[in-house]
């Protein structure tokens, strides 16, 4: 009996196996090699921010008001104070709008006329330059207001929000199976308990993951907060009145000829990458521990 053909085939086994796996560390090796690409301009950018900017971070930095022009010194704490009043602003008026809009597309509107316009307007908005929502804000708000507010960059900023929020809401809601609904609806449960009590809960990660996108996005954006909040070289509380904010203190700095502040306007950048890394990660521990979905 001949072994010829037994022989012939185990070659040929052995080739394809080769082949599928010299294809597979190739495809692996250009993932990897498209992960560097990505990460390393970000990597730069955040060590050549820590280059610039740590030798000018001190106390006073955390703790001063903007000193007058010619003098040596000074800090950011009214700008760092009057971000985080304009994002809770945004958030609190972005996030719940945000998350209902994704509800009412995933859960309630399939199929309807209505739910297509939202889904429309949403990804229309995702691309509208912020400078130009700033302008609208600008016209809708502050010139009814007969003056610059820090609601009116809250507005602006929560405007911007809404979109990524909706459209990530839905795809999150999608994800979850329908034997889950199924079941709690089998048991007599109503349809908006199952929405906020099986649904939402289930697809929480992918939510809040994209509030935190939305929030990492608009905490940086300058050109709106330049026709509505302003900006305030001293301390600042109400929500009627210019406040300072990190973007526009390190816009102002930065377009400076000073070099005093510039070294400000660098450790300002730092400072806002670093409060925007540290509140997105803190949200994704308690994320994962159980906090945020309802875990005990």
């Amino acid at each position: 009996m001949s072994t010829q053909p037994i022989n012939f085939q185990t070659k040929s086994m052995r080739l394809n196996t080769a082949r599928r796996n010299a294809t597979n560390y190739f495809i692996s090796g250009l993932s990897i090699f498209a992960t560097i690409l990505v990460i390393a301009p970000l990597v730069a950018i955040l060590f050549y921010l820590v280059y610039k900017g740590a030798s000018s971070l001190n106390l006073a930095f955390f703790t001063h008001i903007p000193k007058p022009v010619g003098e040596e010194g000074g800090g950011m704490a009214n700008s760092i104070i009057g971000s985080g009043v304009v994002l809770t602003l945004a958030s609190s008026m972005g996030v719940p709008v945000g998350i209902a809009a994704g509800v009412y597309l995933s859960e309630f509107g399939r199929g309807k006329l209505l739910a297509n316009l939202i889904r429309f307007t949403a990804d229309v908005l995702n691309g509208v330059p912020s400078i130009v929502m700033g302008i609208a804000i600008y016209s809708l708000v502050v010139m009814q207001q007969k003056h610059f507010s820090a609601l009116a960059g809250g507005i602006a900023l929560a405007i911007m929000m809404v979109p990524t929020i909706t459209r990530t809401t839905e795809e999150m809601l999608a994800t979850v199976p329908h034997a889950v609904r199924e079941a709690a609806l089998g048991l007599g449960v109503p349809k908006w308990r199952t929405v906020l009590s099986v649904s939402l809960r289930t697809a929480s990660p992918g939510i809040i993951t994209g509030c935190m996108l939305a929030f990492a996005r608009v905490a940086g954006e300058t050109a709106p907060l330049l026709f509505t909040a302003f900006g305030n070289q001293f301390w600042s509380f109400k929500l009627n009145e210019p406040i300072a904010a990190l973007p526009l203190q390190i816009y102002v700095y930065a377009i400076s000829p000073y070099d005093e502040w510039h070294r400000l306007a660098w450790a300002g950048s730092l400072v806002l990458i670093v409060l925007i890394m540290v509140s997105v990660t803190l949200v994704r521990i308690f994320a994962n521990r159980g906090a945020l979905k309802g875990a005990s």
